[in-house]
């Protein structure tokens, strides 16, 4: 790690200088600090607020007592709670955040003071490859790790850019947070009631400083096992004939049953029978999605402080995440129009939608699929804190992340004769009755061939290494601080293929769906099926998971950044009130290096841009109990992995065209935000605050069509393919080509909104509802159509809370937010369901040591859901599920 650029070198080198030198100082003399130890949900709650009344920029805090009490299981559901925050789950579990509406690739994400990358693959409703995006993968870590997160919302000088959205500082413990010996350990059972399978949940935390406090040592370790059981009913979205330009056989003279709304039906400006025009599903299915989880996380923390002045600290983390999938959908091929029959349909009361159906000529599609991955996770930072005189602080830090994900992924079709096939959603627009036809044997392995559908493998390995060092002079009334700070990053991507064995009988590799309760708990009966048996698969050497590198769908995307700031921050009064300022530039240079494989030839483009960013913030004590704020600042976010990767690009030489080429020379997204904020502690414990935003998003990406030369960095692999030909006059040194290419858009576009806040616990109330709290938020974004974006969001939790016992109730709820728009499949818009979770959490203090916990996740079951929009005013299913309620049942002892 030391030897890849000077500015990491120069850190330790001065860390381990310092040290030194502090130590042959003269000790400086203890002081006596009275401490006040605050605890429980509402002590967090307390530190939290303290945090950000006394902040001069725009932040929230959430803050852990101990070990095994983060207010949640999962970090994104944590920060879910944060004002202007929502979440994406899959699988029933948190995994990427949105801020005041923008994506999970405008966040960015610190952990122990440096840019971290985290990445996992995902279910087949989250995605069916790794993350190798900017975007966050917040479930890769156990919460038990971290006993705070700050949630930078404005931005100053000294944070580093990248999120245009925010910045989630994430912190482990430490030795010196502790005084002297700590000891704390949780035990926990986690119970589903749709899986109705039991899994374990531990962490313990040990720790404790030696030789006068000079020295401290802590270890922390968190083991989880869960079973996820997902289920529910899916389309594969809905479309039309005439969308898919594939219509009935015009032989088919089906029983229509209600109205067509379309009177003039017609593909490509011939007339067609009505019904073409009626929206049915593509691939109505049921779904089976079955996970064994098992995630580990281990954080080292060593702490030296020679004296009172120096302060040195090596943090390490370690996090393990492995998925162990079998995936189930029983499928009917609805794809090709003009092989199916249509016999009898009713028409759903808008004339728009296929109510019900029966259908001839119609296959039997049931897909299974085995799917393994693994993610690690290690970090490495050394930071040191010197005090070089009264006025003079030097901070150095220099940090290592790696995250490497792997999977594997054998799938098969396992396909049938053709046979009758009805659905009916009459009574359920989600989940229809279905039938197969008289006589047809729907679960005779004899009536079908399987067929390989998938071998793959893919691996994502993302690396950071982060080094800086900071400079502050302080006086009474003001500081100036400055630095410099060093990024290397680098995603590298690479997939492998394995063998596709010929079709073969079903006969003896096939088994029941593993469960016999399929269903359980939906609105909607859901039908079992044959499935793969892999184990027979695999014993008989049907399929091997050996895979051949797939040279020309790799990729390496790497940046280094170099920055500089500096800030200034004073106290001034105004009158009687106190104003804190902070005022900063921030400049930085980005080198973007991309390389790929092209027609077997090593290609690597390479591009810089540089970037200043001004930002000042101001926060004024206007009462006691009164803070008021306003900032600005121009922030950026760097383009997403998938608009800088050049691999697998298309050259039309015949139509001189190139497409699916990323676009190493885009500049970043840039945004000019303003925020101000009113806060009033009326009470102790309490807060009433409304923050407004606006952020104006001046540089965008966009695809578009570019007539230019081909960039000389292709000119060696255009030349070395076989399919180029002189004869096609399309020399890429001297003939332009249209090229579809993202590309930066400077029209830009507006997010603002408005964040209201109510804290506050009850102590006024008479006798024992004086132990009630609330904290509860509500947030509203106005951008237009943003993907990820719910214009409406809450959160809410009542507690009740004392010393020996205590419980609260949760919920958070979003609108529905877009997917894509346009939609696939001839959708005007793509949508995803807002849900509203409820969570429940209690604890019960035997002793001063032992706590009893019990604790709920999802109480009512909430189901995902996507839909599509049809002509824009319709509600079309693409697929429902849900994963059951999650109940723990634990205890927590700490000495």
């Amino acid at each position: 790690m030391l030897h890849k650029n000077k500015l990491s070198t120069a850190v330790v080198l001065a860390i381990s200088s310092l040290a030194t030198a502090h130590s042959l100082a003269q000790d400086s003399q203890a002081k006596d600090i009275e401490e006040l130890v605050v605890t429980g949900y509402r002590g967090s709650l307390m530190k939290s607020m303290d945090e950000k009344r006394n902040a001069v920029n725009g932040k929230e805090s959430i803050m852990a007592e101990d070990i095994g009490k983060f207010p949640d299981l999962n970090i994104a559901e944590s920060i879910q709670r944060i004002p202007g925050v929502a979440i994406s789950r899959e699988g029933g579990e948190g995994r990427n955040i949105t801020l005041r509406g923008f994506s999970p690739s405008f966040t960015r994400t610190t952990l122990n003071g440096m840019e971290v990358p985290a990445g996992s693959d995902g279910l087949d409703s989250g995605g069916v490859t790794i993350n190798a995006s900017r975007a966050f993968d917040f479930h890769v870590f156990a919460s038990e790790l971290f006993n705070r997160v700050d949630i930078q919302k404005t931005t100053t000088a000294s944070m580093e850019e990248g999120g245009i959205a925010g910045t989630v500082d994430l912190y482990s413990a430490k030795p010196f947070d502790f005084d002297g010996f700590k000891f704390a350990t949780s035990l926990q059972n986690g119970y589903n009631d749709l899986s109705e399978k039991n899994d374990p949940r531990l962490a313990f935390m040990v720790s404790d400083t030696f030789a006068d406090d000079k020295f401290g040592a802590l270890l922390s370790v968190a083991y989880s096992e869960r079973t996820v059981r997902q289920e529910g009913f899916g389309t594969v979205r809905w479309t039309t004939p005439v969308a898919t330009n594939n219509i009935y056989p015009t032989t088919a003279t089906p029983v229509v049953n209600g109205d067509i709304a379309e009177d003039n039906c017609a593909l490509n400006g011939s007339a067609v029978a009505p019904i073409n025009c009626l929206w049915a599903p593509r691939l109505p299915r049921a779904d089976y999605f079955g996970n064994d989880q098992e995630r580990l996380g281990v954080t080292t923390s060593l702490q030296y402080r020679p004296t009172d002045n120096a302060e040195i600290t090596l943090d390490i983390l370690h996090s393990e995440l492995s998925n162990n999938r079998v995936n189930y959908n029983s499928m009917e091929w609805f794809l090709t129009h003009n092989e199916i029959t249509p016999l009898e349909i009713t028409v759903a009361p808008d004339g728009k939608r296929i109510l019900a159906g029966t259908y001839d000529d119609v296959e039997s599609w049931i897909e299974s699929r085995d799917q393994t991955s693994d993610s690690t996770f290690d970090q490495f930072v050394l930071s040191g804190e010197f005090t070089l005189s009264d006025a003079l602080t030097l901070n150095a830090m220099v940090g290592k992340a790696t995250n490497e994900a792997d999977r594997e992924e054998v799938r098969f079709y396992y396909i049938s004769d053709s046979h009758q096939y009805s659905f009916d959603f009459s009574d359920n627009l989600d989940i229809p009755e279905v039938s197969w036809g008289e006589g047809y044997d729907y679960y005779d392995p004899e009536n079908y061939q399987v067929t390989t559908a998938n071998n793959r493998s893919n691996y994502v390995k993302k690396d950071n290494l982060t080094s800086k060092i900071d400079l502050t002079f302080t006086q009474d009334r003001y500081s100036i601080e400055t630095g410099i700070a060093y990024n290397d990053r680098k995603v590298e991507s690479r997939e492998g293929n394995g063998n596709y064995p010929a079709a073969f009988s079903a006969v003896g590799y096939t088994k029941d769906l593993p469960v016999s309760n399929f269903g359980k708990g939906l609105d909607g009966n859901l039908v079992p099926f044959l499935v793969a048996d892999f184990d027979a698969i695999y014993r008989d050497n049907r399929i091997a998971k050996d895979y051949t590198d797939n040279l020309a769908a790799a990729w390496i995307v790497g940046e280094e950044t170099l920055a500089a700031f500096i800030e200034l921050n004073s106290n001034v009064d105004v009158g009687s009130m106190l104003l804190k300022t902070n005022f900063g530039v921030r400049a930085v240079n980005t080198d973007v290096t991309s390389q790929a494989w092209i027609n077997g030839n090593p290609v690597e483009v390479k591009r810089d841009y540089k970037n200043f960013l001004p930002s000042m913030n101001f926060s004024l004590d206007v009462t006691e109990d009164v803070v008021t704020r306003l900032s600005y600042g121009k922030t950026m976010t760097r383009p997403d992995l998938g608009s800088l990767n050049i691999a697998g690009p298309n050259f039309g030489y015949t139509t001189r065209t190139v497409s699916n080429l990323g676009n190493p020379g885009l500049n970043p997204y840039e945004s000019n935000d303003i925020d101000l904020s009113a806060e009033w502690y009326f009470a102790e414990e309490a807060l009433l605050a409304v923050n407004y935003f606006y952020k104006n998003v001046t540089t965008s990406l966009t695809t578009d069509i570019v007539e230019k030369l081909i960039d000389s960095e292709y000119y060696a692999a255009i030349l070395a393919d076989p399919q180029y030909d002189e004869a096609y006059n399309a020399d890429p040194r001297t003939v332009p080509y249209t090229h579809y290419i993202p590309v930066n858009d400077n029209e830009g576009f507006d997010v603002k909104g408005y964040e209201l806040i109510y804290q506050q616990t009850l102590s006024f109330l008479p006798g024992f509802l004086s132990n009630l709290g609330v904290v509860t938020n509500f947030t509203h974004v106005s951008a237009g159509d943003m993907t990820g974006l719910s214009e409406n969001s809450y959160n809410m939790t009542v507690f009740y809370e004392q010393d020996n016992y205590g419980l609260r109730v949760s919920a958070n709820n979003r609108d529905d937010y877009l997917l894509s728009i346009p939609g696939g499949n001839g959708h005007v818009a793509e949508m995803k369901y807002g849900p509203t979770h409820i969570d429940f959490s209690s604890f019960y203090n035997v002793s001063d040591n032992l706590t009893l916990t019990f604790e709920v996740i999802n109480l009512t079951d909430e189901v995902e859901r996507i839909y599509g929009t049809g002509d824009g005013t319709m509600d079309l299913t693409r697929e429902i599920n849900h994963t059951g309620r999650q109940l723990f049942v634990g205890v927590r002892y700490s000495l």
